[in-house]
């Protein structure tokens, strides 16, 4: 009997189904493996370029922080003001790679030296002498800071390098050229000036030491570890909150000229997550009675928080524009240097110690 052409074809589909069954489950399992790792991917692509950041490696990041952190003053407070201290020895050192880009030049051993010795004498001054020592020291570390500034002295081969790295070109001029990878070019940079260095120094110190005296500051207070919460966590909640309901419902851009991905909605997220996040701090840390009576203090707390990082961003973010870099360091992956994942921190943290000081919590 003769068999037709298409019944021919049904049939080798039949044994080849029959026979061969783990092969065509297996290129189907491929095909299925293959589509799904491409859907994660464009996910992924998507989330990053909506963050303006690598979130895996950001996540990576948060947590290793977040328990190096908590390690450091689970059990005692030392620790962590020289974690503190060790960070801030690291923004300093970034400040003046950033600097060094724009042909400005601060005393880094200095302020190494003067940030150290004032963090320090805050911490281990006597009880009641804590803002005695933290004032003293910034004065002192302001006239050592602007007399090192003053003196004309070249920057170091060691920051030029970093510097020049931050200004690695990537478009060559010559078209024919762009097979070969871009070298990085010193950066052409003004004639350094005693008045600029100095104003510069200013800057540092106001920005950096200055500012981390108020983490230390809070640490020689009652509920340390609450403090420490307060100071360290709950900004970086804010950057949270506001990175996801800015990437989710973000269309009204706050201030597209310093940072155009942060948005009005990236606002209210971070201002609702601060404001969670001090309240659940508060109801762990005071009794019910104190709670009571000063919810409502936590509850501005937890709004300034969010306002005040946010500030503390955009402040960072013009900085950068400013100078021409797209990030202050590299240490952090994910996030960039140290100032970049403290910036909402440092600036966060007068406002946390003045409301807690003042309101007796």
């Amino acid at each position: 009997m003769q068999i037709g052409s298409s019944a021919k074809k049904t049939i080798d589909h039949f044994v080849h189904y029959i026979f061969i069954p783990s092969e065509v489950g297996q290129m189907t399992d491929d095909n299925h493996r293959h589509e799904g790792g491409e859907e994660l991917e464009e996910a992924m692509s998507r989330i990053n370029s909506r963050t303006g950041r690598n979130m895996p490696q950001a996540i990576a990041t948060g947590a290793g922080l977040v328990l190096l952190v908590l390690a450091s003053v689970i059990f005692n407070p030392q620790p962590f003001v020289w974690l503190v201290l060790v960070f801030i020895c690291i923004a300093l050192w970034e400040l003046r790679v950033d600097f060094a880009v724009a042909g400005l030049r601060i005393p880094v051993v200095a302020l190494w030296i003067c940030s150290t010795c004032l963090l320090l004498c805050t911490y281990y001054a006597p009880a009641g002498y804590h803002q005695a020592a933290a004032v003293a020291g910034i004065l002192l570390t302001l006239v050592i800071a602007i007399i090192c500034a003053s003196f004309n002295i070249k920057e170091s081969a060691s920051a030029l390098k970093a510097a020049a790295g931050k200004t690695t070109t990537t478009t060559p001029a010559n078209p024919s050229a762009s097979a070969k990878p871009s070298q990085p070019q010193t950066p052409q940079v003004p004639a350094p000036g005693r008045f600029r260095n100095v104003m510069a120094t200013i800057l540092a110190v106001f920005y950096v030491p200055f500012l981390a005296t108020f983490i230390v500051l809070p640490v020689t207070m009652k509920h340390y570890l609450a403090h420490v919460i307060l100071l360290v966590f709950v900004p970086a909640l804010g950057d949270t909150g506001g990175l996801i309901f800015g990437a989710w419902l973000g269309k009204h851009k706050l201030s597209p000229r310093i940072s155009p991905k942060k948005s009005v909605e990236g606002l209210i997220g971070s201002v609702l997550f601060t404001l969670v996040g001090t309240l659940f701090v508060g109801l762990c840390t005071y009794s019910i009675q104190e709670l009571t009576s000063n919810w409502w203090i936590l509850a501005i707390l937890g709004i300034l928080i969010g306002v005040t990082g946010l500030f503390g961003d955009l402040s960072a973010s013009m900085l950068k524009r400013d100078l021409g870099i797209k990030d202050m360091g590299h240490l952090l992956k994910g996030h960039g240097g140290v100032l970049d994942r403290a910036d909402s921190i440092l600036m966060c943290a007068p406002v946390i110690y003045i409301v807690l000081y003042f309101c007796g919590l």
